[in-house]
């Protein structure tokens, strides 16, 4: 599956150019959603700061940015989210130390959620 412009654009203003490796970083999808109008999802980071989440098949691939301050309990989030199809959800956090991982699932939707 291909990742639009709009995706990269996103992907670059998150990190600012800077790599992105396998690390620290937990994406939970389900592989088959019936619904692609509430498909649920949870994020998850020992160490990171901030979890940029994108769908990356969606007419508007940002889902959803989430930040953890010092007093977090836990660098975790979990949600639901609209999917336009079968496509890949993809997480970048950004650590404490300035460097950037990712994760990524293909979510296979069988009822698209944007109108599809």
């Amino acid at each position: 599956l291909q990742a639009s412009t709009a995706s990269e654009d996103l992907i670059a203003a998150f990190t600012g150019g800077a790599e992105v490796r396998s690390g620290d970083i937990k994406l939970t999808a389900p592989e088959i959603a019936e619904n692609g109008n509430t498909v649920p999802i949870e994020v998850s980071s020992e160490t990171a700061v901030e979890i940029l989440v994108l769908a990356m098949g969606n007419p508007t691939p940002n889902v959803a940015t989430f930040k953890f301050g010092k007093l977090s309990a836990s660098s975790s989030a979990s949600t639901r989210i609209r999917l336009a199809g079968t496509q890949d959800v993809v997480a970048i956090a950004k650590l404490g130390d300035g460097s950037f991982v990712q994760a990524s699932s293909t979510v296979k939707v069988t009822i698209g959620g944007c109108g599809g």
